[in-house]
């Protein structure tokens, strides 16, 4: 514990050195090192409101290299992120404003906000693009049911399976069995999407959207991504103020 809290206490120490009123400072170079530090501790002592000041100060510079950091990573990315060739997505081509969302079929937000997603193209009359990204977290059958959706585009049928295994209420339903019978009642050739999802493009499809999530640092789903923004969770209030903003400019 000691090494990690080195850097904070000098931080504080060294704050409040500054804030110390200059009556109370030493003159230069005649203060030995344990009267410097009986003067901060007194200081800290009587004034601890420098601690807080000073741990939110440091909080919001760590939060706003943070979002830089995402924001970089966004640009050095975009194409992949909101032009690539492969992904599958909703609304026109030409819409104003791409959303893409990163997802997991066991994600509980992610089955709540499915219909909303979907209906966001309808819902700003064309001017949105939805870019769909298989993200699964959770490994195992969410591999699997990815892999499958990813192979239903193949044919044709990527939404229809990927709102299929949204519309799962419990994901102890989510099983191999399920994914087949799901895929054979929205018209999908089961043995073919089976091939598909063992097929090095669909393999290589899936592990370059992972590997763009850890790029992205996508820790959770579902993570939506406009223009230079990267809105965490199912947030539908800052998604929807997002477009607002993005149409309006």
């Amino acid at each position: 514990m000691t090494p990690i809290l080195k850097k904070p206490l000098l931080a504080l120490a060294l704050t409040a050195i500054a804030l110390l009123p200059a009556c109370a400072q030493p003159e230069a170079g005649t203060a030995s090192k344990a009267e410097l530090e009986k003067i901060i501790h007194d200081y800290i002592v009587e004034h601890p409101e420098v601690v807080e000041e000073a741990l939110i100060a440091l909080g919001d510079r760590e939060k706003a290299a943070k979002a830089a950091a995402a924001q970089a990573a966004i640009k050095a990315n975009a194409q992949k992120l909101y032009a690539h060739a492969s992904d599958y997505s909703i609304g026109p081509a030409d819409a104003k404003v791409t959303i893409v969302e990163f997802f997991d079929y066991r994600c509980g937000f992610c089955k709540r906000s499915a219909d909303w997603v979907r209906e966001l193209p309808e819902a700003y009359d064309g001017q949105v693009r939805v870019v769909y990204k298989e993200l699964p977290i959770f490994g195992g059958i969410s591999e699997n049911a990815a892999l499958a959706t990813l192979a239903a585009g193949k044919q044709g049928k990527y939404v229809d399976l990927h709102m299929a295994l949204m519309a799962l209420k419990s994901n102890d339903d989510l099983t191999e069995k399920k994914i087949d019978e799901l895929a054979g009642a929205v018209g999908i050739n089961v043995a073919k999407m089976r091939a598909d999802m063992k097929s090095s493009a669909v393999q290589k499809q899936l592990a370059d959207m992972k590997e763009l999530g850890k790029l992205l640092d996508v820790g959770g789903t579902p993570g939506f991504f406009i223009g230079d923004q990267h809105i965490e969770g199912a947030n539908v209030p800052a998604v929807e103020a997002a477009i607002d903003a993005a149409l309006k400019s």
